[in-house]
């Protein structure tokens, strides 16, 4: 199961859509803090994943921990890219960014059925100038 970990890091690392879909079902269902609609679908996790590859062009996960037990598996995932197009509504900063969160999968037969990630989307906006930095 570790494997199936690594290839789904590695397949949002690729920017190639082809590879994610392999390791999700055609009934997958996600959430994304950040995302006002649920993902339905491949359609929805290609349109997810799309619109944060165009955003950061450059964007690189690491995967930090993975938990498995059973049909669920929680992945908990670095990721640093350059903003270089539209996100969540803000123009491209050309600013770094360094985010964490996790990623809560269901699986089903190895597929991805279901996910909830949950990530720091305050430090994505800190990242990009528009939250003060926090105080030590």
């Amino acid at each position: 199961m570790r494997s199936l970990a690594e290839a789904v890091i590695t397949a949002w690392n690729s920017h190639d859509f082809t590879q994610v879909e392999y390791l999700y079902s055609p009934h997958y269902e996600g959430y994304d803090v950040a995302q006002a609609a649920p993902q339905a679908g491949l359609e929805g996790i290609r349109s997810a994943l799309e619109n944060y590859w165009r955003a950061f062009p450059d964007l690189h996960f690491t995967l930090e921990q993975s938990v498995i037990e059973g049909d669920q598996m929680s992945l908990f995932w670095r990721a640093r890219g350059t903003h270089r197009g539209p996100i969540l509504n803000i123009p491209a900063t050309g600013r770094r960014i360094d985010v964490q969160g996790v990623a809560l999968h269901r699986l089903l037969d190895n597929k991805v059925v279901y996910c909830l990630y949950i990530w720091d989307t305050a430090g994505l906006l800190r990242s990009l100038g528009l939250l003060p930095e926090l105080a030590a």
